[in-house]
């Protein structure tokens, strides 16, 4: 697994991120990217630590970090793997890709394997229904997927 990102160290850093946007309008988005980016994640203590520092409610950074996908309140993987689940996927056989994924490395959608290296995320339209079934992983697109492409697919990472 992963090594311990909540260190006092690590906390110490969020809080010359929070002086750094302190008094600038619109600051939290930016004080929450940085520190997804130090710890890989938004958990509850994290969040009350920028509440504090901004002055801003718990109930608005909770909202906030659950509204928009690019937040996490849980580590993610090495990876993140994201299935298309637009129609044009879906009808061409997405539920199959993304069960066989489940299968191949013990990961339910919205979690992280076990051995922290993929996180299994169900997207919505991607913008690449010409290659439907597709599926990312990180920054790599792979379309026209059968089930049997993904575990030469995944033995890549």
């Amino acid at each position: 697994m992963a090594k311990n990102v909540f260190t006092e160290e690590n906390f110490a850093k969020l809080e010359e991120i929070i002086q750094k946007y302190k008094d600038t309008k619109g600051a939290l988005i930016p004080v929450l990217n940085d520190a997804q980016k130090l710890f890989g994640c938004l958990p509850l203590e994290v969040q009350k630590k920028i509440s504090k520092g901004l002055n801003i409610p718990m109930a608005e950074i909770y909202g906030v970090v659950t509204f928009y996908a690019q937040f996490s309140l849980e580590p993610k993987g090495e990876y993140t793997i994201g299935v298309c689940l637009g129609t044009a996927c879906y009808v061409k056989g997405a539920q199959k890709i993304i069960d066989r994924i489940k299968k191949e490395i013990n990961v339910e959608v919205g979690k992280t394997s076990p051995d922290g290296k993929f996180t299994l995320e169900a997207t919505r339209c991607i913008g690449a229904c010409g290659l439907a079934p597709v599926m990312t992983i990180n920054e790599d697109v792979y379309g026209r997927l059968v089930e049997g492409d993904i575990p030469g697919i995944l033995e890549k990472y």
